[in-house]
């Protein structure tokens, strides 16, 4: 009665997909749903087909780049801390005293 247990490794690590990293492949997914609209509205208002197609190329091929090029320079969370960081004030600026006398 020997048991043979597969051991997963990859247990509380954050999900990775061809070097993407975490929410980096929602926004790629939701840049692709975006381009796909584009191109239908484009190709509904009477665009030619080719310029669309030439279009939407260029986009997704800048979208991939910026993606990829966010995943690689602040990872997981970094971004998420990027923005954190840039809502702290720089300074406290207080023109009276009444803030720090209130009982």
């Amino acid at each position: 009665m020997n048991s043979v247990y597969q051991i997963n490794k990859g247990i509380n690590q954050s999900i990775e997909f061809k070097g993407l990293k975490a929410q980096y492949i929602w926004y790629l997914g939701g840049g692709v749903v975006f381009l796909m609209i584009l191109f239908a509205i484009l190709y509904i208002i009477g665009v030619p087909s080719l310029i669309c197609v030439g279009i939407i190329g260029t986009a997704g091929g800048f979208l991939v780049f910026k993606i990829y090029r966010m995943s690689n320079q602040y990872g997981e969370y970094g971004m998420m801390k990027a923005f954190a960081k840039k809502q702290i004030p720089k300074f406290i600026n207080v023109k009276s005293r009444e803030v720090f006398i209130k009982i």
